[in-house]
């Protein structure tokens, strides 16, 4: 089952966001979606790098939050500001901020993710918790299965 976000949380991420244009893009993909992240990820992906070669047993949703579990869970930059929007949930300079630091700390890792992709992964962390993304994409011990919500 795909992670979902409901129409309330995309309507309060579009007031909060309204005047950063790539946010707008995502939610009105988001929207396409019916809430649906993983399937919103992949369309924008797919609009903004073509489509992936795809590895059986393998989703690029997948592999996208093992890199990005292995950079923003030891990132007190990140979690500092994700911390700071968590105390003041309707500043759109800390929700662009956490936007931005996610497409920097990616970007420096090789994932080429534009702000529209950054929104989409963002808000995903937002509804779930950085703990929970943090454990809960988590490889299994001895397992190489990445572990994430709608798989």
């Amino acid at each position: 089952m795909d992670a979902q976000l409901s129409h309330t949380e995309m309507n309060a991420a579009r007031k909060i966001l309204q005047d950063y244009d790539p946010a707008q893009h995502a939610l009105n993909h988001l929207e396409k979606h019916n809430g649906k992240v993983e399937t919103t990820f992949e369309d924008l992906w797919n609009e903004k790098n073509g489509q992936p070669l795809i590895q059986q047993g393998k989703s690029l949703w997948q592999v996208t939050l093992k890199v990005l579990r292995e950079e923003l869970c030891g990132d007190d930059g990140f979690r500092g500001q994700l911390k700071d929007y968590t105390k003041n949930p309707g500043s759109s300079p800390l929700l662009t901020g956490l936007i931005i630091s996610l497409v920097g700390v990616a970007t420096a890792h090789g994932l080429p993710i534009d702000p529209a992709i950054a929104t989409v992964i963002v808000l995903y962390i937002l509804k779930i918790g950085l703990n929970i993304f943090c454990e809960y994409t988590e490889p299994s011990v001895g397992n190489s299965a990445i572990l994430a919500p709608g798989n």
